[in-house]
């Protein structure tokens, strides 16, 4: 039951979110929901909470101090203590002063002048990753298995300073684990997930040991050579890198290449003119954001778009939706490259804006301008394209594509 406080007709209207439909599209439902409240009180009980789809009221709600990250496990439950563990040290669901130290210290691994440090290694990786495709005489490619997953399990590899021979666990990894904390989880989900996590845990717990006895020039062995994380702290950072560097980024080269094709005119515009790639990857990062939901909880009784929020209830920020808001994008349904301005929230807003987006930015546009310059005729095998399973990500299973 809603609270009298929640009681509105809004309570009569039903929004699954795990359906065929929705995962393939979820755009309709989020302009539905937009046009009842952009702050919509959904009493279901597998997703009680509150749904932020207002551009305006997201983007205060994710700077607000009271709406609170949480870690994405039942409450009561006192299984999967790997999994808690580790979620509990992970700076995506620190609060306050936590995230804040724990955020100062990361940051550094991403300063402008250390990811700069990176990009001849993207380019020449992009290069060769092609070249292998151009040497085996390859009609058809997989942009995921062929070219960005590839891509960005070696360059998160560099960065961490982990063994270049082991970087093809990392989808493995990335996919399990994206599983286990998005709304679509199941038992079976969280339960790989603790599993998994056990293995991790000890995978980092020994690499950061061979770190500290000998250092090299990766983000490891320079957070141990700050001494300021825990142990437990750095193996949850690292394993949040694995996830977020590797998982986000392949979503947004495959999400942006997919729009192109699907748009051959922005395709032929970006073609013809390079110098948009800035502007387009603004416009993929909101047209088909790799991150369509972020969670909250409030600390305390609140006001929020006009709505009432009370102590303990969840907050669902819908990124997608906001991102399409017709109240601050013009025909947000369409895409358009050469969009100014584009205050997408893809990438969060305030005190948890996403720590990597200039590591993301850098090694979409190396990607994308490289493949679409090398690869002009480039289109669709076909258009039957299959989205994974995700509500609180928007990821393709495949994305088969004619190269000759």
């Amino acid at each position: 039951m809603s609270s009298p406080n929640h009681l509105t007709r809004e309570d009569l209207i039903s929004f699954p979110l795990n359906t065929h439909q929705f995962i393939n599209n979820p755009y309709p439902t989020y302009s539905h929901i937009q046009s009842i409240h952009p702050v919509y009180w959904n009493a279901k009980r597998k997703y009680r909470g509150w749904f932020i789809t207002g551009y305006n009221e997201a983007k205060t709600a994710l700077k607000d101090s009271r709406l609170e990250n949480r870690i994405p496990l039942p409450v009561m439950t006192k299984k999967y203590q790997h999994l808690r563990k580790l979620l509990t040290n992970m700076l995506l669901y620190k609060n306050q002063m936590d995230h804040i130290r724990i955020r100062k210290i990361v940051s550094k691994a991403f300063s402008p002048r250390r990811i700069s440090y990176y990009q001849p290694y993207i380019k020449n990786t992009v290069h060769e990753l092609l070249e292998d495709c151009t040497k085996q005489r390859k009609k058809t490619i997989d942009i995921i298995s062929d070219f960005a997953f590839p891509l960005t399990s070696l360059v998160i590899a560099k960065l961490l300073g982990i063994p270049e021979k082991e970087r093809h666990h990392f989808r493995k990894w990335a996919i399990q684990l994206v599983k286990t904390i998005d709304l679509s989880r199941s038992k079976v989900d969280i339960q790989k997930g603790e599993y998994l996590i056990e293995r991790l845990m000890k995978y980092f717990q020994h690499l950061i040991h061979e770190k500290t006895n000998n250092p090299e020039h990766d983000l490891i062995s320079l957070l141990i050579k700050d001494e300021q994380l825990t142990e437990e702290e750095l193996i949850a950072t690292c394993i949040l890198l694995v996830i977020a560097g590797h998982e986000t980024t392949v979503n947004l080269i495959c999400n942006s290449i997919y729009s192109l094709l699907k748009h051959p005119d922005q395709l032929l515009k970006l073609q013809e003119n390079p110098n948009l790639i800035d502007t387009a990857i603004e416009e993929f990062l909101r047209y088909e954001s790799p991150t369509q939901l972020t969670a909250r909880i409030a600390s305390e009784d609140m006001e929020l778009g006009g709505k009432s929020i009370k102590s303990g209830e969840h907050i669902y920020i819908l990124l997608g939706a906001a991102n399409r808001d017709p109240n601050t994008f013009y025909l947000p349904d369409t895409l358009d490259i050469t969009r100014k301005p584009n205050p997408h929230l893809s990438f969060g807003h305030g005190a948890h804006f996403c720590i990597g987006a200039s590591l993301a930015r850098m090694e979409a546009k190396i990607a994308l301008l490289a493949l679409i310059q090398q690869k002009p005729n480039i289109k669709l095998q076909s258009d039957n394209i299959q989205w994974r399973r995700l509500i609180g990500f928007r990821a393709l299973a495949k994305l088969p594509v004619i190269v000759d």
